[in-house]
């Protein structure tokens, strides 16, 4: 009988997560398409580790990833659970100087950016110290396009083209012959068929979709009927998921989860290190300075509100019955960026945004200026449902009942949480299950929440998931934390 898993929570491996973790241990070069919130890491970071006792992996690992992503999950995730609790995992993050020590660290996995990782081959210097390279959103490197070709000696050289991280990216695998490749994502074509190629000659060179982006282009597409751009011949799909089956895991949430239920996830951001600290002053003083500014709460009530608005990236300044605008400071973007990440892990599917505060709705049309927000007009809505905008961003109250959302998209995700525990209900049930089984669309919905990790939006959840009261929880949280 095999070896179950555990969470620190006590929550159980998913069936679905052994898959993940057999396919990577078993094929060496491997390619993992799982949904969103498969819990591809906990998978990956298992198979690792059994590659590694084995012997299978005779060195360290680097983890290429996103920036928030390479900073606080991969680093995070094995303390959650207890058969991971021993690897030690170093960022090779900050400025140089900080890279170049995490670098020199000793540990069993290394994770880093890839926008670094020129930096990284620079550093090396001809050493190439990884026997395995996982790829966390493996179509960051899709626009690799490349040739190979044979020397008057017979040795084989490849020319690299494209992105310039992909590139990199194809010299150190190839050059240092890294026998151990794991690429992960849940949107592996976000842009057609034709985003695959890049993605699967870094695990075969070639071998299974052609040695070159052309050859592969003029195997499997074809001028559109409209004569602009290329569209995939008849069959083209079957052929290529052929050729890549035996390297390639695919799973779709709608095969493992109820289509009845929403898959609800939480993402959690940390607060860098100065705003984490005018957090604390103002949760405990009800008093902190944010570039220059004095920001007061008057009342307990007034300090959550602060503190929500601290956790979410911004303070108010003066009171709020100053007379004119209110004006605002920016405290951090880690909730921005996550945000980001979630739009780019979604491939161009669109995505509702809740919001709490006026300033919310300010900073994410300014950092995602194709969004549009709620208003009354029935065009915004039409447009919404016809897929004509990749971002709705949506207060609560202004998504109330009889508000049909769920053509437009099966993803909400909550920027910021208020204790109103029926808006925020309310604001799920626009694209929520049931609404989509009525659309006649047979496919799960996800929730994430987007929290700051040890602040009061934690409480917030708690407090909206339980039958405790606010006030219960509040005081809770606030005699936990001094």
């Amino acid at each position: 009988m095999s070896v179950e898993f555990y969470n620190k929570h006590g929550n159980p491996f998913r069936p679905y997560q052994y898959l993940m973790r057999d396919h990577m241990v078993r094929v060496p070069k491997s390619a993992v398409w799982a949904f969103m919130g498969a819990g591809k890491t906990a998978a990956t970071l298992t198979a690792l580790d059994e590659l590694q006792f084995s012997g299978l992996i005779d060195g360290p690992v680097l983890i290429l990833a996103p920036l928030r992503v390479a900073r606080q999950v991969w680093p995070v995730e094995p303390q959650n659970w207890p058969h991971l609790e021993h690897l030690t995992v170093s960022p090779i993050l900050g400025s140089a100087p900080e890279r170049r020590e995490a670098l020199h660290r000793k540990a069993d996995l290394y994770t880093m950016n890839y926008e670094n990782l020129e930096w990284l081959i620079t550093e090396l210097a001809g050493r190439w110290p990884f026997r395995a390279v996982v790829l966390d959103e493996s179509t960051k490197v899709k626009s690799l396009r490349a040739n190979i070709r044979k020397n008057a000696d017979n040795t084989t050289w490849i020319q690299g083209v494209g992105g310039k991280r992909a590139k990199s990216l194809l010299t150190a695998l190839y050059k240092y012959n890294v026998p151990r490749i794991i690429e992960l994502t849940g949107t592996p074509a976000p842009n057609g068929l034709q985003d695959l190629w890049g993605q699967a000659f870094l695990l075969d060179y070639g071998r299974r979709l052609g040695r070159s982006y052309d050859a592969f282009k003029q195997r499997w597409f074809q001028p559109n009927f409209t004569g602009w751009g290329m569209g995939p011949k008849p069959g083209a799909q079957e052929q290529i998921q052929h050729a890549l089956h035996d390297l390639c895991l695919s799973l779709k949430s709608e095969d493992w989860f109820d289509l009845e239920k929403p898959i609800i996830r939480t993402i959690k951001v940390q607060l860098p290190e100065r705003a984490r600290k005018q957090y604390r002053e103002m949760e405990r003083q009800l008093f902190t300075e944010i570039q220059g500014h004095p920001i007061e709460a008057f009342n307990a009530g007034a300090r959550t509100q602060k503190c929500l608005q601290l956790a979410s990236g911004v303070a108010y300044l003066g009171r709020p019955d100053d007379p004119g605008p209110r004006q605002w400071v920016e405290v951090h973007d880690e909730k921005l960026s996550a945000l980001e990440e979630l739009v780019e892990e979604s491939a161009g599917m669109p995505i509702l945004v809740a919001y709490h505060f006026k300033v919310d709705l300010e900073r994410l049309r300014k950092r995602f200026p194709d969004g549009r927000p709620l208003d009354t007009r029935e065009r915004t809505v039409q447009e919404w449902n016809e897929g004509k905008f990749p971002l709705l961003f949506a207060h609560p109250a202004s998504a109330g009942h009889g508000l049909n959302l769920q053509r437009g998209s099966n993803i909400l995700v909550d920027f910021t949480c208020s204790w109103n525990a029926e808006e925020h209900d309310q604001i799920l049930e626009r694209i929520g299950p049931v609404r989509q089984l009525q659309a006649g669309l047979a496919r799960n919905v996800y929730r994430y929440h987007i929290v700051a990790e040890d602040t009061l939006d934690e409480e917030v959840l708690e407090a909206l998931a339980s039958k405790r009261s606010v006030q219960d929880v509040l005081l809770d949280a606030m005699r936990k934390r001094g």
